[in-house]
């Protein structure tokens, strides 16, 4: 769409809100997202002269338009799924499920060994909900681990991982962003001061250790869920071997990998960083076919399924991923009508501009702005796409420079957590996609763990904005994290 950007001023905050608030009350989301985009198109249209009819096709339009900005990521998608249903259907993940089983036995080390492989895929975190849940779900459903949990792990180890990781698509994605800052160095100096992606690991740990939950992921219980999937694995002919499972995800990781530095350029002389963050999506593509040829190539000569079966499970992982690319889909529109048409982004950065306020509470006051931002937009690099430029320009002068880079952390941190927590944002729906746990379920029982963490990191901010040292941030902000489970964990026990 090449229409003109207006600025709607608070009206602009309506559409996430409504798409929000309406997920939130109605438990359903396809329509609460499609009113979100509508409504915003109606504000657009009335504000430049248009009608309704005008606005029902810019919907689609928009629609029309990120299904093609996102071809890629569309593909992808669907060749996993074919991955997933075809390595279940080989028999590949029950016998994997009986070898782990066998060695994982409790579910504090399901969970460890859910968190300890979501830290080691930090490529891109899309990669890593979906990878990670394929892998651990039949070990967790074991272990009587609900998939609202198992969802938690996967989000909480998908963007938190990979915005404090030197070598991933977020890290070159960042120092784009910031090359007047320092470029990948002012990065590197971000990591300690992300401090919501610190304590969300942190605090990954210490659940899965203590084995505590509270709030609304207390009450969904350790219960296992028996999807299509797995009922299919269970009627299936038992010949598959644990290389039936691994082979197609090691060929997934190594390929996705290869795949990105030779999209991004790397064999043409780039810099690996540079090269895996050109496009990922492209390289994730040529990953998961090859890891779908590997699986054919397997299968099929052993008479684990015929060449019929085989495709038949192909269509199949393609229906899986319906619901979830709708609700991708629908969440692009609307990131698409806030950012692009009624100015959702500047009306909020313009406030943190014009707002006369001390440059030491900066950090603390750009992380509350990127979190509100991220929550509505749903999304983490849009946000960082706007603020991080306006956070290099409020910290240009002499005064600012000691704030830059915590601000520059803390806008990260911001932005990571409302992707991490907003109802329409991609990771969270893969979250869900990977655990394959009911989205809005997903979103009622992370927001509470989420939410304690984003409080304390304000409270840390708060102290980086004056003590300007990220060790002692750290310590500060870890020790009120600590104290805080403490509280609830006495709560829990009286």
């Amino acid at each position: 769409m090449n229409l003109e950007m207006i600025e709607a001023g608070w009206l602009s905050l309506l559409p996430p809100l409504i798409a929000i608030t309406l997920a939130l009350l109605t438990k359903e989301v396809y329509s609460s997202l499609f009113l979100g985009v509508l409504s915003g198109m109606l504000i657009y249209c009335f504000s430049t002269g248009g009608n309704v009819l005008q606005a029902v096709t810019y919907v689609f339009d928009m629609i029309a338009g990120k299904i093609g900005e996102n071809g890629y990521m569309i593909i992808f998608l669907v060749l996993l799924g074919s991955l997933v249903v075809v390595v279940t259907r080989s028999g590949g993940s029950n016998a994997y499920g009986q070898w782990a089983g066998k060695r994982i036995k409790t579910k504090v080390s399901a969970k460890l060994a859910t968190a300890f492989l979501g830290l080691l895929i930090f490529v891109d975190d899309g990669f890593n909900c979906l990878t990670v849940g394929t892998v651990m779900r039949p070990i967790t459903d074991k272990c009587r681990i609900s998939r609202e949990k198992l969802a938690y792990l996967l989000d909480s180890t998908a963007a938190p991982v990979c915005i404090i990781a030197p070598v991933s698509s977020w890290a070159v994605a960042v120092a784009s962003e910031v090359e007047e800052a320092g470029g990948l160095n002012a990065f590197l100096g971000t990591i300690p001061y992300n401090l919501y992606a610190i304590l969300t690991i942190v605090m990954v740990f210490f659940l899965s250790i203590t084995d505590f939950d509270f709030g609304p992921m207390k009450k969904a219980g350790e219960t296992v869920g028996r999807d299509n999937t797995q009922v299919q694995a269970a009627e299936a002919v038992k010949k598959g071997r644990v290389p039936d499972l691994v082979l197609p995800i090691l060929t997934l990781i190594l390929c996705s990998i290869l795949g990105m530095a030779y999209v991004g350029g790397y064999f043409e002389g780039r810099s690996f960083a540079e090269a895996i963050g050109e496009n990922p999506t492209a390289g994730l593509t040529l990953g998961t076919f090859a890891a779908l040829l590997v699986a054919m190539v397997l299968y099929i000569p052993r008479r684990l399924m015929s060449l019929r079966e085989f495709m038949a499970g192909v269509i199949d992982g393609i229906k899986t991923m319906i619901p979830a690319l709708t609700i991708l889909i629908l969440a692009w529109a609307l990131g698409g009508v806030c950012r692009e048409m009624i100015g959702t982004g500047l009306f909020v950065s313009h406030f943190v501009t014009t707002a006369n306020l001390s440059l030491r509470l900066l950090p603390a006051i750009v992380f509350a702005v990127a979190a509100f931002l991220s929550f509505s937009m749903g999304t983490a690099w849009g946000t960082f796409g706007i603020l991080l430029p306006i956070v290099s320009m409020i910290c240009a002068g002499t005064e600012g420079a000691a704030v830059l880079i915590p601000s520059l952390g803390a806008t990260l941190a911001g932005s990571v957590y409302g992707d991490h927590c907003s109802p329409i944002s991609d990771t969270t729906i893969l979250a869900s996609t990977g655990a394959q746990c009911d989205h809005l379920k997903h979103v009622e029982t992370q927001l509470p763990y989420a939410t304690l963490v984003a409080v304390v990191c304000f409270f840390g901010y708060l102290a980086a904005g004056f003590v300007l040292n990220p060790w002692i941030t750290i310590a500060v902000s870890v020790l009120l994290l600590a104290l805080v489970l403490g509280v609830l964990i006495h709560l829990d026990r009286r």
